[in-house]
C-alpha cells in the first residue's frame, strides 16, 4: 500500500507539478488512511471500508476542512489507481465531496494596517508587511520569492502559487521603495556570511527566512493592535479592501491566483457584512 502511495505521489509531482507542501499533505492523508484500515493491498479496499473511515473521522470530531481534504485525497488516489489498472473498480467513484462550510475570512481595517506599518519596523519586516498586504501574497509565495522575480523598474512581481502556477502582480510605489531600501541591507548580509542564494528574504544572522518566522512576526504585530492575525489575514484584507474600493472581481481573482472565481466571491460577502456593520453603527436608534 505504501509503495502504491509513493507511486501516486511521484505521478502528482511529475505530471501535475504539485508543490512539496501539497505532496506532503497528500502523503500524510493517504498513509493515515492506510494505517486506519491496516491493509497492505489496495485491491482489498471497498466502499464500506471508506465509509467506515469517514464516519470515524466525524465521530472523532475532526474539523470539517480536514475531512474534506482527506476525502479529496482518497478520490484522487483511487481515480488514479483505477485509470492505470492497479485496481479494477474504483471504490470511491461515487464518493461525494463534503461541502465546504462557508466561513468568512478574518480581515483588518486599513487603519490597523497603517498602525502596524508605523511600528518601527526593520527594512526586512517592512518588506514582509508590504508584500503580504499590498500584493496579497501567500506566505509560501513570499518565502520563495527570488531577486529576479521582482522588477522594480516595471513595477511587478512574478510569483508561483499553488500547482506552480505563475502570475504577475503589480507592485505599488510604496512597496517598491520599501524593497529598494531593504536590498542594500540584504547585500551586506550576503557578503558577511558569504551566501550564495537568490532568495529575497534573509535574516540578519544569514539564515533564509521560513514560513514560521513570518507567522511569528505577523502574530506579534497583531498583538500590538489587539488582534489575533496570521499572514493570510493580510492577504484577505488585501482582497477585501480592493473590492470595497470598486475593483473588478475578475481582476482580484487574477491577483490572488484563484483558479475558480467562486473562491474570490467569498470576499464580496465580507464587504457586504462590513457595509452593514458601518451603516448600523452610524444609524443607531
Amino acid at each position: 500500500m505504501y509503495q502504491t502511495i509513493g507511486e501516486y505521489l511521484e505521478y502528482l509531482e511529475l505530471e501535475k507539478g504539485l508543490s512539496q507542501n501539497t505532496l506532503d499533505a497528500y502523503r500524510r492523508d493517504l498513509e493515515f488512511f492506510s494505517d486506519f484500515l491496516g491493509v497492505n493491498d489496495i485491491r482489498s479496499i471497498d466502499r464500506l471500508m471508506i465509509n467506515s473511515y469517514i464516519r470515524t473521522l466525524k465521530e472523532q470530531k475532526y474539523a470539517p476542512t480536514s475531512i474534506i481534504r482527506k476525502v479529496a485525497s482518497l478520490r484522487g488516489f483511487f481515480k488514479w489507481a483505477s485509470s492505470i489498472g492497479i485496481i479494477g473498480k474504483n471504490p470511491a467513484s461515487t464518493l461525494e465531496q463534503p461541502k465546504v462550510p462557508q466561513k468568512l475570512p478574518k480581515v483588518i481595517t486599513v487603519k490597523e494596517i497603517e498602525e502596524m506599518l508605523h511600528n518601527n519596523l526593520t527594512p526586512l519586516q517592512h518588506v514582509i508587511m508590504e508584500l503580504l498586504y499590498s500584493c496579497g501574497l501567500r506566505v509560501s509565495e513570499l518565502v520563495n520569492l527570488k531577486l529576479n522575480d521582482i522588477d522594480l523598474a516595471s513595477k511587478y512581481i512574478r510569483c508561483f502559487g499553488k500547482g506552480s502556477k505563475e502570475r504577475i502582480i503589480p507592485i505599488g510605489e510604496t512597496a517598491k521603495n520599501v524593497v529598494k531600501k531593504y536590498l542594500p541591507q540584504r547585500e551586506l548580509i550576503i557578503k558577511k556570511y558569504n551566501l550564495n542564494t537568490k532568495r529575497l528574504l534573509i535574516l540578519e544572522n544569514g539564515r533564509l527566512i521560513t514560513r514560521q518566522d513570518i507567522y511569528t512576526f505577523i502574530h506579534a504585530q497583531g498583538k500590538l493592535i489587539n488582534k489575533n492575525i496570521s499572514p493570510h489575514t493580510l492577504r484577505h484584507s488585501f482582497a477585501t479592501h480592493l473590492l470595497e474600493n470598486g475593483a473588478d472581481l475578475r481582476i482580484v481573482q487574477e491577483l490572488l491566483g484563484h483558479s475558480d472565481v467562486s473562491t474570490t466571491q467569498l470576499y464580496t460577502h465580507i464587504s457586504k457584512k462590513r457595509l452593514k456593520e458601518v451603516y448600523f453603527s452610524i444609524n443607531k436608534t
